[in-house]
């Protein structure tokens, strides 16, 4: 599959754009799914969408093949979405550190227990809708697409530890969100 993709980048990138249809078909759920994420709206989702793959498209010579098409397709994407959420969406969940601190790890890792109790599951999506774009994205990439650390790190050029300590942190703060909710604390 890796070559037949590469001899159709190769072909598009030589001008035949009407094969541009297989690579969005191909990927154009995840990248939208990505977005409407990030974004958190399904409208700016689908404009975004298409801004995402006219750039892919526009910069298709510039693809080096140094890592998997998708993942440079997914770090186009990513830029984009994140750069959109921070212009349109500037008010997201900003959090006193100390409390994160405080929070002991084994807490804040209970959240995958929760995804059996719709409520709780209601709760993590609308604090994850709280995070900012960056956190959204990471947390759409590692656990809503299962994208290896190692692929989370190349598509937001993050190094691997980074992505790892951002993860945890990402937990601890949801794991507050979800409380402070259930707990009728907003």
């Amino acid at each position: 599959m890796q070559t037949e993709e590469q001899e159709l980048i190769r072909r598009i990138a030589g001008g035949e754009t009407e094969l541009c249809a297989r690579l969005t078909d191909r990927y154009g759920r995840a990248v939208y799914t990505l977005a409407a994420r990030i974004a958190g709206c399904t409208e700016d989702a689908e404009e975004l969408t298409q801004d995402i793959f006219l750039k892919a498209f526009s910069r298709l010579d510039r693809f080096g093949g140094r890592s998997s098409f998708s993942t440079w397709l997914y770090r186009i994407a990513y830029n984009t979405a994140v750069s959109h959420a921070r212009r349109t969406r500037p008010k997201y969940c900003g959090m006193d550190e100390r409390r994160l601190e405080a929070l002991p790890d084994s807490e804040a890792d209970r959240l995958e227990e929760w995804a059996e109790k719709q409520e709780r599951l209601d709760a993590l999506n609308r604090a994850v809708e709280r995070l900012d774009p960056e956190e959204r994205a990471l947390v759409t990439l590692f656990y809503y697409e299962d994208r290896s650390v190692g692929e989370c790190a190349a598509i937001t050029e993050l190094s691997e530890g980074n992505v790892k300590v951002r993860l945890h942190r990402i937990r601890k703060k949801l794991y507050v969100l979800v409380n402070d909710e259930m707990n009728g604390k907003e």
